[in-house]
């Protein structure tokens, strides 16, 4: 536990909580009803929330005689949850292994590594079953490391209660009870379900919105009970979504979802800094992004407080950085788009065959189809793609590879960009190695190819 405006902390994890709270007056004005306030968790220590969970949990394990003097710390974590762990660690003298996923930016990484833990980065499109992933391989790691033990942030009920005992009560104090709404991202599910947990014991009309993210399975799960495979695919914003169902996502604390864009988060992210002078990361976009869409649900006596989870020094090297921003379609720009593309239909939808399929088939299919290259799935999620030249190479190679499955000889899946993505940038994404990206449709929930070719002739 944390030890309230205390003058001169022990030690930095004494730092941990009672952070401030603070109005957001230009973002929401004239759109979003009521008062719209932000609690800052960029004040803790590491500069996240997730120090106050890291915290309880090695606490918890520590009582529990599941974490010994000496110990080493393994966890999967994108970053945060591994520098509260880090820090605690420093202080009371574990070690740390993390694995992340290449997804997370450099800078995530790097500030792990500056409190002496090792990183360990895997693959992000892949199932959390397969050996390579980030969830796999921490958990093989905690058996062959002697003397270690596995925080696992998404299943430890101490991360929730972590919330439930500190985050709620401070929202409620710090609103002397007037809160109305919450929103909040969703990841591991911890700050949502402990959070919303206190708060509506204390009035059980509060409404928490968990904010999503196109790619997760959470909102679809919340209003149909059905875990669709369907709705996974690779997505940019970070903390938030997943494609698994973490058991501190408390379904029935969390009054309804909100899905939000990886632009309208990054371009969001962006405008806290400029608009209000707030640094926040990439969650805190889409939860501000996500608080607008959702400007009907509140009225002008609505109090809401909005969680920002994280430090936007975290993303200097993405949603701060214009050219990254270039790339991934999310700064506005002139001229011809993919949306342009597909409505004129020089686009075509996106043609896949399942993994466990025969190469032999897919042949037939991009034959028939007359297409060049097809994208790879397994249980209808994308994991990767076959293009003619590497199939040419292949069978010139080895003929009898055309009786095996697909999976066996597939390259990396093609990279997803947002609709309204200038063609003239799609031109310097398609290369050799990468012979097509894909676009998503979210509105009406389809996905399109884009190759060489179709950009050729949209010129023309």
């Amino acid at each position: 536990m944390t030890h309230p405006k205390k003058k001169i902390c022990d030690n930095i994890l004494e730092a941990i909580g009672h952070t401030p709270m603070v109005r957001l007056n230009r973002i929401p004005a004239g759109i979003v009803k009521g008062t719209v306030l932000v609690k800052l968790e960029t004040f803790n220590p590491g500069n996240s929330i997730k120090d106050r969970m890291a915290l309880k949990m090695i606490e918890d394990a520590e009582r529990a005689g599941l974490l010994k003097p000496g110990g080493t710390i393994i966890e999967g974590t994108s970053g945060n949850t591994g520098m509260g762990l880090a820090i605690a660690a420093v202080v009371k003298g574990y070690k740390c292994i993390f694995t992340t996923t290449d997804k997370q930016s450099k800078e995530k990484v790097d500030a792990l590594r500056a409190f002496g833990a090792e990183v360990i980065v895997c693959p992000t499109n892949v199932d959390p079953e397969d050996p390579r992933s980030y969830y796999s391989v921490s958990s093989r790691l905690v058996n062959e490391v002697p003397n270690s033990w596995k925080a696992n942030q998404y299943d430890n009920l101490s991360n929730a209660q972590a919330h439930y005992e500190q985050t709620g009560p401070e929202i409620w104090e710090q609103t002397d009870g007037r809160i109305t709404h919450l929103v909040v991202g969703v990841g591991t599910g911890g700050t949502a379900s402990g959070t919303g947990r206190y708060l509506k014991e204390r009035n059980p009309k509060i409404k928490v919105w968990g904010i999503d993210t196109y790619g997760s399975v959470f909102k679809k799960y919340k209003e149909t009970g059905v875990f669709d495979k369907n709705e996974i695919y690779p997505y940019i914003t970070e903390g938030i979504g997943e494609d698994f169902l973490p058991q501190n996502v408390d379904f029935d604390v969390i009054d309804g979802f909100e899905k939000v864009t990886d632009k309208d988060a990054a371009v969001m992210t962006r405008r806290i800094a400029r608009e209000e002078g707030i640094f926040g990361g990439n969650s805190a976009g889409a939860a501000i992004a996500g608080l607008l869409q959702l400007k009907d649900r509140f009225t002008a006596d609505d109090l809401i407080v909005v969680i920002f989870h994280d430090h936007g020094s975290r993303y200097m090297a993405k949603m701060f950085n214009d050219e990254w921003m270039r790339e991934k379609g999310f700064l506005d720009v002139s001229g011809l788009t993919a949306r342009d593309m597909v409505a004129s239909g020089l686009s075509g939808e996106l043609l896949s065959v399942e993994a466990d399929e025969t190469v032999e088939k897919a042949i037939r299919l991009m034959a028939r189809h007359d297409f060049s290259q097809v994208s790879i799935t397994r249980d209808k999620r994308l994991v990767g793609s076959l293009n003619e030249t590497h199939l040419y190479d292949e069978l010139l190679r080895n003929p009898e590879v055309r009786h095996q499955p697909v999976s066996s000889i597939m390259l990396p899946a093609f990279p997803f960009v947002d609709i309204t993505t200038p063609v003239e940038l799609l031109s310097t994404m398609i290369t050799p190695q990468t012979p097509a990206v894909l676009v998503r449709d979210f509105k009406l929930d389809k996905t399109f190819i884009i190759t060489r070719s179709d950009v050729i002739r949209a010129f023309v």
